[in-house]
């Protein structure tokens, strides 16, 4: 652990890859390791809604709703 409390860890990355992290953290203007970061968060957080939706979808008692009474209804 760093002394900011953050852990660290290493991995490796093909060179396409790591050419794009770079491009990335130029046009950011920050670092590569606040890229990973913002990259890592934010697909956690699709994770996350993924698997709430996939466990919807397979709820058979979850209630479907017609698409064209839902639009009719916020088009009234």
């Amino acid at each position: 652990m760093t002394p900011d409390g953050k852990h660290e860890i290493t991995f490796h990355l093909p060179p396409a890859l790591l050419e794009g992290l770079d491009n990335a953290a130029r046009r950011l203007n920050c670092r590569r390791a606040e890229v990973i970061r913002r990259a890592v968060e934010s697909y956690l957080d699709d994770f996350d809604d993924f698997t709430v939706a996939s466990g919807r979808l397979g709820d058979s008692t979850d209630l479907v709703l017609d698409w064209d009474q839902v639009r009719g209804g916020l088009f009234r």
